[in-house]
């Protein structure tokens, strides 16, 4: 294994302490025979407990070994892959070592591991190689990075040779890319080491637009924006506004389950984070995806100056924002940042300035998005056909259309007001009683 391993050439950027590299340690102790058993049986306990672990993390079922070597496959960003992203496999001498590093990782495919069991009296790479995974629920682990992995590790299974790798593994970076953003749909951001790291959403809802009821004109907005965007036409950044409850928040989510599949991305990011905004978009911008860069709530106060960094990345600052990345936002405020009535008093302050300049300072960042939608509160009747479209997913909740209307209504007056969100909250606590439900 360890001599193999040596050998790599595009893929051997791995981190130090992964998995493999130390299994490679205690495979070439092995081999020398300068081992103590018990140390190595331990640190090979170790090193399994980290594949459980990782297995475990993204569903990986019955053989785990190769589904983490093909984990290791589709997650490597180095110059071969990141290629291969944007423009598939081509004609040239790079081939040459990634189909020698394809017939390493077959080798690995490939380990007979029974010496080592025999000799340490172990059988748990055995075990590993043949697994049954415990069922869980999809919120537990990335289903969709885990059926990825899954398929393509069954079909290096079955390959010949590395000249069948070779064209599984750089028909799966065109398809859908390498490393998180070609598994993932959804990440967020960490401060890592004074550092920018994305960390992938793994327990995003799968909602779709169809699911929001009502609100067509405002869908059709969006998926118009969208669709424009993914094809590489001209888009816009997109601010969406109104009431509380209504929607906007699930519409970005439902826009980025619809346009996944065409390479569409999103990174959420928060108020305080904006100093990083030029970081993040300097990392996705060569990429072969589009990204939209969602901020849930936007709003400021009187005192807060952060709306001035969102100002210079969307537009006026010195480099251009790239073509593939756009802005989504969701705000309760129509101008985001927080009026006064001084604000529009157009009289002159002690700096020179003028109290109406401030406030057209902060309206020109909604100025910046080049599509506003504005969600309004549905008034009762449309109120009452959300709460009847959402029952319909409910068949345990059985009472008659009219009863199921006065029971909302009696809700809504208790419970926030009329909105989308107040008819989900109702249909829900209707299903947990619902005798049927599971629920005393």
């Amino acid at each position: 294994m360890y001599r193999d391993i040596a050998k790599l050439v595009l893929y051997r950027d791995l981190p130090k302490d992964c998995i493999l590299f130390r299994l490679s340690n205690i495979f070439e102790e092995f081999d020398k025979g300068q081992f103590d058993k018990a140390d190595l049986t331990t640190r090979i306990y170790v090193e399994i407990k980290r594949l459980l672990d990782l297995s475990t993390s993204y569903g990986f079922d019955c053989n785990l070994w190769h589904n983490y070597l093909t984990y290791i496959l589709i997650t490597n960003e180095n110059s071969f892959s990141l290629t291969c992203e944007k423009v598939g496999a081509n004609d040239g001498t790079v081939n040459y070592f990634a189909k020698n590093d394809f017939r390493i990782f077959k080798n690995l495919f490939n380990y007979d591991f029974k010496p080592i069991e025999d000799a340490l009296n172990i059988d748990c790479f055995s075990v590993i190689s043949n697994y049954k995974a415990i069922p869980k629920t999809e919120r537990m682990y990335n289903h969709n990075v885990s059926e990825k992995v899954q398929a393509l590790s069954l079909k290096i299974e079955q390959a010949l040779g590395e000249e069948d790798i070779f064209t599984l593994v750089t028909d799966f970076y065109k398809n859908y890319g390498v490393g998180m953003f070609g598994l993932n749909k959804a990440f967020r951001l960490k401060e890592h080491s004074q550092n920018v790291k994305f960390v992938a959403i793994n327990n995003m809802d799968k909602v779709l637009l169809k699911d929001l009821v009502g609100y067509e004109i405002q869908k059709k907005k969006l998926i118009d924006n969208t669709k424009a965007f993914v094809e590489g036409r001209a888009a816009n950044n997109v601010l969406l506004f109104g009431d509380s409850g209504t929607g906007k928040s699930t519409s970005v989510k439902a826009i980025i389950n619809e346009f996944y599949d065409q390479g569409l991305r999103m990174i959420e990011i928060y108020k305080h984070q904006f100093k990083d905004l030029s970081t993040v978009i300097s990392m996705i911008k060569n990429r072969n995806y589009r990204f939209i860069i969602y901020m849930d709530d936007l709003s400021f106060e009187e005192f807060e100056t952060e709306y001035k960094f969102l100002k210079a990345v969307i537009e006026g600052g010195v480099e251009t924002k790239p073509d593939n990345v756009l802005i989504y936002a969701t705000s309760n405020r129509r101008h985001l940042i927080k009026e006064t009535w001084s604000d529009r008093n157009d009289i002159q302050v002690d700096n020179g300035m003028h109290k109406s300049d401030t406030m057209q300072e902060k309206l020109s960042l909604v100025n910046r998005f080049g599509v506003t939608i504005y969600y309004s509160k549905p008034s009762q009747k449309e109120y009452f056909t959300i709460v009847k479209e959402l029952r319909k997913h409910y068949p345990m909740i059985t009472m008659s259309d009219e009863e199921l209307c006065n029971e909302a209504n009696k809700w809504e007056l208790s419970h926030g007001g009329i909105s989308g969100r107040t008819a989900q909250q109702f249909i829900n606590y209707l299903a947990g009683i619902a005798p049927d439900s599971g629920c005393n």
